[in-house]
């Protein structure tokens, strides 16, 4: 019974330690965000010419 115990509090710590580890690595990453003139999935002003909608009608 013992060594079930300790078996158990041993993976627990394991556990605990990778995800501390995991949490701080996230921490530590250096999020950034392209800007707008260089997001191929935005259009620019004047090329757009949307002007459906459909509460004019």
């Amino acid at each position: 019974m013992k060594i079930i115990l300790i078996i158990s509090i041993i993976i627990v710590l394991v556990v605990l330690l990778l995800a501390v580890l995991t949490t701080s690595k996230a921490y530590t990453v250096k999020h950034t965000v392209d800007p707008i003139e260089n997001n191929p999935n935005v259009l620019k002003e004047e090329n757009s010419t949307v002007d459906d909608d459909p509460a004019d009608n």
